[in-house]
């Protein structure tokens, strides 16, 4: 039986026992959300295209305002997996900014005379760093024009943009507000709004882009849960994990989601691909296992699949992996890096495959969790880190 299937087959007490009631359902049931959350979006798009609209989206290049993408952890790593891909589809600048940094150095992110949209994602929408630059913003900078886009409907952030001219909010189904520690079906159904958001003027586009990253989602489940089963096995102090473009962000999420779910016991780095030639690289060790999340397009796989082969001739790693979460295609031959691919193929651009290939990041974090005899669920024994981050003194 599929390892993953294998966890949801147990009984509830069994599941309680090893802290998975919640974890592998909310990886499991992910491409089944997606297009439920773009029916969601979907039923919203009159007033979604009046809200962009009115925030400047469809005036002439020049005046669209700056689009700053803001969260904090997972949230901050949806941002950085659409930036590329919303700067393309409203032609403006789009920027992720982490709310940890924007309350810090809030006024220098901002320019004066300068027309701005905040979009903001939160699984709780009761992150501190977001509610404190949210509140800020609205007190201070009443012409920047906000959307909150959360998986909570009782959450504060949502609640402070109600009744707001220059505001909307966005709550996704309960379904996606997990119940775990980590961010698994929350973190994929905010891109995939995110990106629904991005085709607002276009859906007829989106509805057959979503249809192939459903599909490919569904095969990819079960190849990626095998591997990152055998992969837990191994004595695997490090994992790196490396993406060009939209797939910087998958590297980002699948680091800190194998970080957080051992508990720091994996030690993890994740950088752009050819970033890690400029000293990271330094740290890879045969007790590392490498991740490249490997792109589709000519030119940005020719750099990776160097980056591989450098790798491969210096005998850097104990394992090496190329990740394609759309399908296997033709490749130059590697000696030691394997291939992790569905066997069909579907048309997904790198730009839309952050939900797809991001699985293999949450199920290495669930099986080297359960390897280190930890409780997915809740994995963080000292109570370093929680499911909703405590409160922290504003100033």
């Amino acid at each position: 039986m599929n390892p993953l299937s294998a966890l949801l087959d147990l009984t509830v007490t069994e599941k309680e026992k090893l802290g998975v009631l919640y974890t592998p359902q909310e990886i499991t049931q992910q491409p089944a959300t997606w297009p439920r959350t773009w029916a969601l979006l979907q039923s919203h798009l009159p007033d979604i295209r009046a809200f962009l609209a009115a925030a400047g989206l469809q005036s002439s290049p020049d005046k669209r305002p700056t689009i700053l993408l803001i969260g904090a952890g997972t949230s901050d790593y949806v941002g950085r997996s659409l930036h590329h891909l919303l700067r393309q589809q409203w032609q403006c600048e789009v920027m992720p900014v982490s709310s940890t940094d924007l309350l810090i150095d809030f006024s220098s992110y901002l320019l004066d005379d300068r027309p701005y949209l905040w979009i903001s994602f939160s699984r709780s929408g009761d992150s501190p760093e977001g509610i404190a630059v949210l509140e800020r913003a609205l007190a201070e900078r009443p012409s920047i024009s906000h959307l909150v886009v959360s998986c909570n409907a009782s959450g504060r952030m949502s609640r402070l943009t109600q009744g707001k001219p220059n505001a909307c909010s966005i709550v996704l189904a309960d379904e996606t507000n997990d119940r775990g520690l980590a961010m698994t079906s929350s973190f994929t159904n905010m891109v995939i709004a995110g990106q629904a958001l991005g085709h607002a003027w276009s859906p007829e586009q989106y509805n057959s882009i979503l249809d192939s990253i459903t599909a490919a989602g569904q095969a990819f489940l079960p190849v990626a849960a095998e591997l990152a089963e055998q992969l837990a096995a191994k004595t695997y102090a490090r994992a790196c994990f490396v993406g060009s473009g939209a797939l910087a962000g998958t590297a980002l999420e699948s680091s800190l989601k194998l970080l957080e779910l051992t508990a720091g016991k994996t030690n993890t780095m994740s950088q752009t691909t050819l970033a890690l030639r400029h000293g990271p690289m330094a740290a890879l060790d045969k007790e590392t296992l490498f991740v490249s999340f490997l792109s589709t397009q000519g030119t940005p796989q020719r750099y990776e699949i160097d980056l591989l082969r450098e790798i491969e001739r210096k005998h850097l790693v104990g394992g090496s992996l190329a990740v394609i979460g759309c399908g296997a295609m033709p490749l130059p031959q590697l000696e030691e890096t394997r291939l992790l691919a569905p066997q069909q193929s579907w048309p997904v651009p790198d730009l839309y495959r952050p939900a797809v290939d991001t699985i293999f990041g949450q199920l290495l974090g669930l099986f080297f969790s359960l390897r280190y005899g930890l409780m997915p669920d809740s994995p963080s024994p000292n109570g370093a880190i929680g499911r909703v981050v405590q409160p922290i003194q504003i100033y």
